[in-house]
């Protein structure tokens, strides 16, 4: 007759929590602790990245600056103005019919960065023409954004620094400048109102 009775062997320990099986499967203790301390480190990083991301964002003052709206219900054909975005002036300026049909009369291949007015305006606004106003020579600030200054040989605009002359579409056609005046992204928000930015 077989009785089952508990032995006490010394050598047979309980089995541990969170201890390998006897067939080699399963967590074991030292497995928990690496995949906590991984887990809180990466917790860490986050914190950390964060506001190191967040810092690169604009500023309040920057994104103001994004965009700017500028009445031009005003301004008369043949004159034009200046107004600041991002810290750089820009020239807005009403063509007339005259000059329109000059910057129209160019041949494009003629021209050292070749684009036509159509391309530096807006469809159905030729004769807005808006434009960065810093010579993309060195930098100055180009004449000729109103009728008493002087337009150059081109009657757009010239820039005093090296005589650079650009002509009614803002395009190079004389000295040292290799292209044409920057032509912003802008939208017409109404037939008065346009939108720089």
């Amino acid at each position: 007759m077989v009785t089952s009775e508990l032995v006490d062997d010394p050598n047979q320990r309980p089995p541990v929590i969170g201890a390998e099986h006897e067939d080699g499967t399963g967590p074991r203790r030292r497995d928990f602790l690496n995949i906590a301390a991984v887990s809180f480190a990466g917790v860490g990083a986050v914190v950390v990245a964060v506001p190191l991301v967040n810092q690169m964002n604009p500023s309040a003052d920057v994104l103001a600056l994004a965009s700017t709206e500028v009445d031009v219900s005003k301004i008369p054909a043949g004159s034009g103005i200046k107004v600041s975005w991002r810290k750089q002036p820009v020239f807005i300026r009403r063509l007339t019919p005259k000059e329109v049909a000059a910057a129209n009369a160019v041949d494009v291949s003629d021209l050292r960065d070749p684009q036509t007015l159509a391309d530096r305006t807006k469809p159905g606004k030729q004769d807005w023409l808006i434009t960065m106003a810093v010579c993309t020579h060195l930098g100055c600030v180009p004449l000729g954004v109103t009728p008493g200054e002087n337009r150059g040989d081109f009657g757009g605009y010239f820039c005093p620094c090296h005589g650079s002359a650009y002509d009614t579409a803002g395009r190079i056609r004389k000295g040292p400048a290799p292209k044409n005046l920057q032509v912003p992204d802008y939208a017409f928000k109404s037939d008065s109102v346009v939108q720089i930015g």
